[in-house]
């Protein structure tokens, strides 16, 4: 019973620390994308890999359905054979990186997810991103490492603990999601 209230404790105080103003901010950079028509790419590993697919999920369906516009938005963790080619004929580093150099155009915007904010191919998409005029956001946790120093904003979970790290990233996903579905219509 201990370690599980102290779980649920450390996780209240590093969501207490969420500076709410900077998710605000990303929703209304989301909102500008979709205004403009811009791509939404996310890409993330192992348990973000899954919260930026979640992510596509529920801003293509749950916040465009039955909406004036739509969110275009993609997860690049979702093409399997093509992220299978990529690391294997060239290397797991540039998985996201070269789908961004073919799919991406000046003012889209990618979502990078690193519970370490330290992932090669993470920091290899920002950067191909970055050359290509694309928008970036990093959410990671363990107090930022490469990808909040290189993206253009970031949001920082307050843990070096990785469960609680791709909690809150979850909880982001959701309060981004809901943001549109709840609050604001185009």
């Amino acid at each position: 019973m201990k370690h599980l209230k102290n779980y649920l404790q450390q996780l209240r105080d590093a969501l207490d620390a969420l500076d709410l103003r900077q998710v605000e901010d990303m929703c209304e950079q989301f909102a500008a994308a979709r205004e403009r028509d811009a791509q939404i790419f996310l890409c993330g590993n192992g348990g973000s890999g899954a919260t930026a697919s979640h992510l596509a999920n529920d801003l293509g369906k749950g916040a465009s359905l039955d909406q004036a516009r739509r969110f275009r938005v993609i997860a690049l963790t979702d093409n399997v054979p093509w992220m299978t080619a990529l690391a294997n004929d060239i290397s797991y580093d540039v998985i996201f990186a070269e789908q961004l150099r073919n799919l991406a155009r000046p003012g889209d915007v990618l979502l990078a997810i690193s519970g370490s904010g330290n992932s090669a191919n993470i920091i290899q998409a920002v950067e191909a991103a970055k050359e290509l005029g694309v928008e970036t956001i990093g959410w990671t946790g363990f107090g930022g490492g490469k990808l909040a120093q290189l993206a253009d904003r970031s949001i920082i979970v307050d843990s070096h603990h990785m469960g609680r790290v791709e909690d809150i990233h979850t909880i982001l996903m959701h309060l981004v999601c809901y943001y549109f579905m709840e609050e604001v219509s185009p």
